[in-house]
């Protein structure tokens, strides 16, 4: 892919999020269908919540040479921040308005600032279209998970 189609691949996950909650209420939105995993409140308050975070590694590495990257525990966001008292339009506003931010930055930048790196506290170099990427497949990784949910308890969107 080239740069222009990268940035747009990262902004369309907002609108890929909505789409994944469409319809549902807030009953189906708390409940955790499949055993074991997180409601789909959860995992959209998980993405809202690390939003901001990738954003910040995607800045840091535009503005700074070589910045440290901090990982973050989402199991420890999940434990402690509510999510399950969020609201879910609040939550998917939160994507889409830094998801439209980021790329406005983004496309200001010449194909070469992909190269651009920064060094995560756990994965070591990344460069920055390796972060776009990532934060990218966030989205598109928990959407799959959405699905899942929604397939399990049978209600169809």
């Amino acid at each position: 892919m080239n740069s222009a189609e990268i940035i747009e691949s990262y902004l369309s996950g907002a609108a890929q999020l909505r789409a994944a909650v469409l319809g549902m209420t807030r009953e189906q939105l708390i409940a955790r269908p499949v055993p074991g995993k997180w409601s789909t409140l959860e995992v959209v308050a998980h993405i809202a919540d690390f939003e901001p975070i990738m954003a910040d590694r995607i800045k840091r590495v535009i503005s700074h040479d070589n910045p440290t990257l901090l990982g973050a525990d989402e199991n420890l966001f999940a434990a402690h921040l509510f999510y399950h008292e969020r609201n879910i339009d609040e939550e998917l506003a939160v994507v889409d308005a830094i998801r439209t931010s980021t790329a406005r930055t983004l496309r200001q930048l010449s194909a070469d600032s992909l190269n651009r790196v920064g060094t995560h506290s756990e994965s070591g170099i990344l460069t920055l279209e390796q972060l776009i990427v990532r934060a990218t497949n966030h989205i598109t990784h928990h959407v799959t998970f959405i699905q899942e949910k929604r397939a399990a308890a049978g209600w169809h969107w």
